[in-house]
């Protein structure tokens, strides 16, 4: 299941994300990951969690964003949840590509049964209405 988390700068996306780790991590059987651009993470995401900086891996791009979520789930087959931070500043502002991303995610969670979270910095009325049915308002 993938599921976006869309408001503005400073609407509270990056608490949503401390929380839903954190949520995760307690009722998770296997593995959670977070993944972000840069490392201002790292002292709010609890140690459970594995924190993944995109700028240690040259993650630029939504082709190249998806190949390492499809890497992460080959790898690690108790991989339950991901939740993104930063979307749009790693895969870029080209919604097209971004709406071609998220649907091929959506066939990897459902093969892999993984959780996608995507954080996505942008007012909901700039997003695609192909997106309507999966984003939660903050």
């Amino acid at each position: 299941m993938v599921t976006l988390i869309v408001g503005k700068k400073g609407t509270g996306k990056t608490k949503k994300l401390i929380n839903l780790t954190n949520e995760a991590v307690e009722g998770s059987n296997g593995n959670v990951v977070v993944i972000e651009k840069g490392s201002r993470l790292t002292y709010d995401i609890t140690h459970k969690a594995r924190l993944i900086d995109t700028e240690q891996y040259s993650i630029t791009g939504y082709d190249a964003f998806f190949g390492f979520l499809s890497g992460l789930c080959a790898g690690n087959y108790d991989l339950t949840d991901v939740i993104v931070d930063s979307t749009l500043k790693i895969g870029g502002k080209d919604f097209t590509q971004f709406v071609d991303f998220i649907e091929k995610t959506n066939v990897l969670a459902a093969k892999t049964e993984t959780r996608f979270t995507f954080l996505v910095s942008a007012d909901e009325s700039e997003l695609p209405k192909s997106l309507d049915a999966i984003s939660v308002k903050i």
